[in-house]
């Protein structure tokens, strides 16, 4: 398909990741989009400063493009990134799109939860807070989590037993928090289990 660039020569390119979240908006013109082809990595151009800037040249916040999908009519761009580092706003959020302006209902949370908490968690090794449980098991150590993930562990296992869809929901929370905690600990990045589970489909 020929993609077509506005009068501006730029073209809009949504930025997503690969569990759908959306994480920007930015433009490409036809240098930025053939470097972002070569590379590998997304390249843009820059409206305000006039000229092309890779994402996370300097905040270390690079983008992997897994795939380029163009829409119907060639004048927007979907991209599917793996996004490095924490996220991909300047202002440390997994998202640019993290001001809600206006919320008629609520919305249910989805699978990108388990990447939000993840982030909390994160926060709570950089910045510690005082009384925080995850700050405790984080300060005494893989030891103490590794107990935490056994007991609950168990708790699921009883919560199956006794065929209790609420309890079960309950349990199983409670791990995958206590998971997320590990993996903080280890350094081990959720990215890692998703490519992980992607290969066993």
């Amino acid at each position: 398909m020929e993609l077509k660039f506005g009068s501006d020569g730029l073209i809009p390119a949504i930025v997503q990741d690969a569990q759908g979240q959306v994480l920007m908006l930015a433009y490409m013109n036809a240098e930025s989009y053939q470097r972002t082809l070569e590379t590998g990595e997304t390249w843009f151009f820059s409206r305000s400063g006039g000229e092309l800037w890779q994402k996370g040249a300097t905040s270390g916040q690079v983008q992997k493009v897994l795939n380029i999908t163009a829409d119907c009519d060639g004048d927007a761009l979907l991209l599917t990134v793996e996004q490095q580092d924490e996220g991909a706003c300047h202002e440390g959020d997994a998202s640019c799109f993290h001001h809600l302006l206006q919320q008629r209902s609520e919305v249910p949370p989805g699978p990108q939860i388990l990447e939000e908490v993840y982030g909390v968690v994160m926060g709570r090794r950089e910045a510690p807070k005082e009384g925080s449980y995850t700050n405790y098991l984080l300060d005494k150590g893989v030891d103490k989590i590794l107990k935490k993930v056994g007991e609950e562990t168990a708790e699921v296992i009883i919560a199956a037993k006794n065929q209790d869809p609420g309890e079960i929901a309950y349990e199983v929370s409670d791990l995958l928090y206590h998971l997320l905690v590990l993996l903080v600990d280890q350094d081990v990045k959720p990215q890692q289990i998703w490519k992980e589970l992607a290969a066993r489909r």
